[in-house]
């Protein structure tokens, strides 16, 4: 099954493993007129983040390797297809169903098979987590990571607040992340592998000024970090609304004050319910 949205820049598929269970995949034009590449690697999610539809499958299981890499070989032959449109997929995001460093191994290989035989250089792939310390340590000492970009899900610089949202937010998160990151600049970031902060704005939830201003800080101390703000799109069953565009802007502009870099992630198929936190399969 494949969904396109109205404005013909997003394409959702549902594609079937071997024992039946479906998992979805995204495909979005991207700024350069080409393609990227949403995967998932797992079916469902255990991290429970209460804006997010496929918390809401619970966790079924990992994808193996094969399983992703098939999402890359079913958007390249669906591409081949339609000579009209662009061909080229440039990017690869692992912000699909699941949490990739729950399924460290297969998501791993992946990315190396990927890298190997096709165009796409570590730094087109992206890996966004809610943070899984354990396996994020792994990453600074294991040799066959191969040092794609990272992405935190981060949604508020308040742990108390923190695990409201992301309930399986691990004890003193904040301070053992930051330790986490000034190691990962040192060791293995650089201009182009900088680590992104994934913000999901939720009205009153974490969208004040002074949530503003304490992530700031936060991540200044940090350093060489993006922050890559998200308006939260709507999920059936959630009573979590947007925040509004002006006070987003606002928020924005606060980070700003601090030296950050921030970004807004461009909301593509929320009409075919593709967008981020929106992707799902019950049935």
């Amino acid at each position: 099954t494949v969904l396109e949205s109205k404005k013909r820049d997003t394409f959702k598929a549902v594609l079937q493993a071997l024992d039946k269970e479906k998992y979805v995949t995204v495909l979005m034009k991207n700024a350069r007129d080409q393609w990227t590449l949403c995967v998932s690697s797992q079916i469902g999610c255990a991290m429970k983040c209460v804006f997010c539809a496929t918390g809401t499958m619970g966790l079924k299981r990992n994808l193996i390797a094969d399983e992703i890499i098939d999402q890359y070989r079913f958007w390249n032959s669906f591409l081949l297809a339609r000579p009209e449109l662009a061909q080229r997929i440039s990017n690869m995001v692992f912000m699909g169903m699941g949490e990739p460093l729950a399924n460290y191994d297969a998501v791993c290989q992946a990315i190396q098979t990927i890298i190997h035989h096709t165009d796409l250089g570590p730094t087109r792939i992206t890996v966004s987590t809610v943070g899984i310390l354990p396996q994020l340590e792994k990453i600074l000492t294991d040799p066959n990571w191969p040092n794609a970009r990272i992405a935190i899900s981060l949604h508020s610089p308040d742990e108390a607040r923190r695990k409201k949202i992301v309930p399986t937010t691990a004890p003193h998160f904040h301070e053992k992340l930051s330790h986490w990151a000034n190691r990962y600049h040192a060791s293995i970031g650089s201009k182009r592998r900088h680590i992104t902060f994934e913000y999901t704005l939720i009205a009153n939830e974490n969208d004040s000024e002074e949530l503003a201003r304490a992530l700031g800080k936060y991540i200044q101390k940090i350093g060489s970090s993006k922050i890559n703000v998200i308006p939260l799109n709507p999920v059936p069953g959630k009573s979590y609304t947007a925040t509004d565009q002006t006070r987003i802007d606002r928020f924005k502009d606060i980070l700003r004050t601090y030296g950050l870099t921030v970004t807004q992630r461009r909301t593509m198929g929320n009409d075919i319910a593709a967008a981020c936190g929106q992707l799902v399969y019950l049935t």
